[in-house]
């Protein structure tokens, strides 16, 4: 397995394929957990090359977002790859997608070109209480699908808002890959794996699976018929209400 820090050298990994290789990425920020490794597992399957790029974007991050404290383990996340047989990892530092600029955060990116997402997309839901994260996710992908130009890139449905907005600009931009949805990979507890997750203690991450449970509870009343959203938002909110520790942004139907 290669590691590349450069764009330079992955360029020059890239160029020494053969023709006629199917290209998969999975796009992360490190800190790998099951559900990086069912999207990579699913790419080696259906390519004859899988490269992984682990990046923390900082022009997806606010001010007051946790940049600094984003879970980061190179040398483990190396390890995983090594063992589900990742071609090459591309791990790139800020200046290689970013150039000379200052560190540029989600409030101070006015001075580079970015990929500003339609406005309906990002005016609602994740997006209230992030502002200018998907325009960062947005223009971080492009990059990297531009440096490394695979046929298949994968995503997670776990974040369902940023996996339609990436589908959405592909299509609009004409980008010559397909992007593959993959399935939410949960805990034991219901809880979806997320890189984030570290920061619960074991008693935080039973009260987040009351989302899980919310979620199911919903799911089974839609089955049986119940088709008010009110109601079936009212569902999961009952569950949540059930902690006194869970602040709510939002729950919508969708």
């Amino acid at each position: 397995m290669h590691l590349f820090t450069t764009t330079a050298g992955l360029h020059c990994y890239l160029e020494r394929q053969g023709p006629g290789k199917e290209l998969g990425l999975v796009t992360t920020m490190g800190a790998l957990h099951k559900g990086h490794l069912s999207l990579i597992e699913r790419a080696r399957r259906e390519n004859s090359l899988v490269i992984v790029t682990i990046f923390v974007n900082p022009l997806q991050f606010a001010p007051t977002e946790d940049f600094q404290e984003y879970p980061r383990g190179l040398a483990q996340d190396q390890e995983l790859c090594q063992q589900i047989r990742v071609d090459a990892i591309f791990a790139p530092t800020v200046d290689q997608l970013y150039g000379d600029n200052p560190m540029p955060t989600a409030d101070k990116g006015d001075e580079l070109t970015q990929v500003i997402p339609p406005k309906a997309m990002t005016s609602v839901l994740c997006a209230v209480s992030r502002p200018g994260f998907f325009q960062g996710v947005a223009t971080v992908v492009v990059k990297l699908l531009n440096l490394v130009r695979p046929n298949r890139a994968y995503f997670g449905q776990k974040d369902a808002q940023q996996l339609a907005i990436i589908q959405r600009m592909v299509a609009d931009l004409k980008l010559p890959v397909t992007i593959v949805p993959c399935p939410i990979v949960r805990e034991k507890s219901g809880l979806a794996c997320s890189s984030r997750n570290q920061y619960l203690t074991p008693e935080q991450k039973a009260q987040a699976s009351l989302l899980y449970k919310g979620l199911r509870s919903a799911q089974k009343a839609f089955q049986g018929g119940l088709c008010d959203r009110i109601n079936l938002i009212e569902r999961v909110r009952s569950e949540l209400a059930g902690t006194q520790d869970i602040q709510v942004e939002y729950v919508e139907l969708v």
